[in-house]
């Protein structure tokens, strides 16, 4: 990491964020979108999307195009560390490789987009919420298979 954190780029992608959200707002406002009342489930289903996209964005191979400019080496398996530049180019990488960072931005552009284009923002909102209950379905899965295999063994030692 450079010996200053790069402040100035970490203030304008703040400002883009503010700025993101504001446009939003004064799109679906222009559009006269109001936003539905949200119930409980709904948010269970931002927080899974968001979840989902966050880690996809940080961790997934797939995605690894993504953060392949603003990390150290090659991106591959979401262990990188961000480029230390010291400059936009570390604030990204700093950014695309935390998952509760990118997770920030994903929520709201998911909140922004069931606003703006509501049936699109439901349909990406679920589906992405659909996947990473998916993700929490396998991996409670695996440690019940991997406890059944383990007392398995013990019993026939």
């Amino acid at each position: 990491m450079a010996d200053r954190p790069p402040y100035g780029a970490y203030a304008v992608l703040m400002a883009a964020f503010a700025g993101g959200l504001a446009g939003a707002g004064a799109l679906a406002r222009a559009l006269d979108r109001d936003p539905y009342e949200h119930t409980p489930l709904d948010l269970t289903a931002l927080a899974l999307a968001t979840f989902k996209a966050a880690r996809t964005l940080t961790d997934d191979e797939v995605t690894s195009f993504i953060r392949e400019p603003f990390v150290e080496g090659t991106a591959h398996d979401g262990k990188e560390d961000p480029r230390a530049t010291g400059g936009m180019r570390q604030a990204i990488g700093e950014l695309v490789t935390c998952s509760r960072c990118a997770g920030t931005w994903v929520a709201a552009g998911l909140g922004a987009t069931q606003i703006v284009a509501p049936r699109f923002g439901r349909l990406i909102t679920w589906t992405l919420g659909a996947a990473g209950l998916n993700d929490f379905l396998q991996a409670a899965f695996a440690a019940l298979a991997n406890k059944s295999n383990e007392i398995e063994q013990r019993a026939g030692q």
